[in-house]
């Protein structure tokens, strides 16, 4: 992938806002319902001109076909069923932590909104009543599904008349689906992530081949840490749960050039108090040996923006390049430029201005208004063109 060579260049994690007339797409996806053709390219083509308009250098697709549902990882993978949850079951990992615990009351009046984001104008996602499990042999049913997104996602750039920088797509990591699929067929934890891994490695490996930049997006290999009851001693936690899911991630990986993979990993999206995400610290050298050659995290929220500072002690890698998000998910405050400027030349003066493209900490679509999301990122184009004259001169 593209360097900064001679000047900061510019993306963002993935998620973009839905484009005008897909306000409802998320929901239609998540109840299987077939999407019009036309509806698809002309969303699509709004995402990529959006984006090059802005001047982000590195774009994405916005994912705008994922929903992490049985509707369609069902076409995705064999293996998969759902069930109606049993008594008091909860549908997904995330509303079991230490952090829910302490804030019961917030998370308790945060539930009844029916989202996690806040976002005005947001819809409520309707309730979970069935758990998508896996019940069997979890393998791919080749990469029909992945090449729709991709060649839908290819003929847009085409028609947008402008070549980016370099153009990427996002593929869950192994250690993140295991959220949204729950394990009832295997033996042991390591046997499901590594098939789940053998799985997904078509989709990786179709990515790649296509010509595009592979983002394997892995929130798990952290966000497991607060869904432990009692906690785990962070020693036990970087071996039994992010050591394993680190190898499943290169197995995937395996054969795949690291120069077309971004990793990228987060403490989630939703809008709450983070009190309990792992610090950085217990995690950043494990993610280094993951087989890519960028590397994607927070770094403008206030839960983690001070842990810049490990760079001054971290080795980066010869080769790799750090993606920091200067721009956060997290605020309807839209980052004022010389702040991003200032946020990027921290980075730059740690591991090198050639070393750092400026990103956001997670996806912005969904997570902010659309009109926000599409200001932050115009603000970081911004941002990263003033670190530029500072940096090159």
């Amino acid at each position: 992938m593209k360097r900064s060579t001679d000047r900061i260049r510019t993306t963002h994690a993935g998620r973009l806002p839905n484009s005008p007339g897909c306000d409802d797409l998320p929901i239609r996806l998540f109840r299987g319902e077939t999407i019009e053709p036309g509806v698809i390219q002309a969303g699509l083509d709004h995402v990529v001109r959006r984006q090059l308009d802005l001047g982000i250098d590195i774009i994405g697709d916005g994912e705008f076909w994922k929903s992490r549902s049985f509707s369609y990882y069902s076409r995705h993978l064999t293996g998969l069923a759902t069930r109606p949850l049993k008594p008091g079951e909860p549908f997904s990992t995330r509303v079991f932590t230490r952090e829910r615990d302490m804030f019961a009351g917030f998370y308790k009046d945060l539930d009844a909104t029916g989202t996690i984001f806040h976002v005005p104008g947001e819809k409520p996602m309707p309730a979970e009543t069935v758990r998508m499990v896996a019940n069997g042999p979890v393998t791919s049913k080749g990469i029909d599904a992945i090449a729709l997104e991709i060649e839908t996602f290819k003929a847009a750039v085409t028609r947008a008349g402008r070549s980016p920088d370099d153009a990427f797509m996002c593929v869950i990591a192994p250690g993140w689906l295991d959220h949204f699929i729950h394990n009832e067929y295997y033996k042991t934890d390591e046997e499901f992530i590594f098939a789940l891994a053998e799985a997904l490695r078509q989709e990786y490996l179709a990515v790649v081949e296509a010509g595009f930049i592979l983002q394997i997006d892995d929130p798990g290999v952290v966000d497991w840490w607060d869904m432990f009851k009692p906690a785990m001693s962070v020693e036990d936690y970087r071996n039994k749960i992010v050591k394993v899911r680190i190898e499943a991630v290169n197995h995937a990986l395996k054969g795949i050039p690291a120069d077309r993979v971004r990793y990228h990993l987060c403490w989630g999206s939703w809008h709450g108090p983070h009190t309990h995400d792992l610090p950085f610290s217990h995690i950043i050298e494990m993610m280094l040996r993951v087989n890519a050659q960028a590397y994607s995290f927070e770094a403008a929220n206030v839960r983690h923006e001070h842990e810049w500072a490990l760079w001054r002690d971290t080795r980066l890698p010869e080769g790799k390049i750090v993606v920091p998000g200067v721009v956060s998910h997290a605020t309807n405050l839209v980052e004022h430029p010389e702040l991003i400027a200032e946020r990027i030349m921290r980075f730059a003066g740690c591991v090198g201005r050639e070393n750092v493209i400026a990103g956001t900490d997670c996806g912005l679509g969904g997570r902010v208004h659309a009109e926000i999301a599409w200001a932050k990122l115009e603000a970081l184009a911004e941002g990263a063109r003033l670190a530029s004259q500072r940096l090159w001169g």
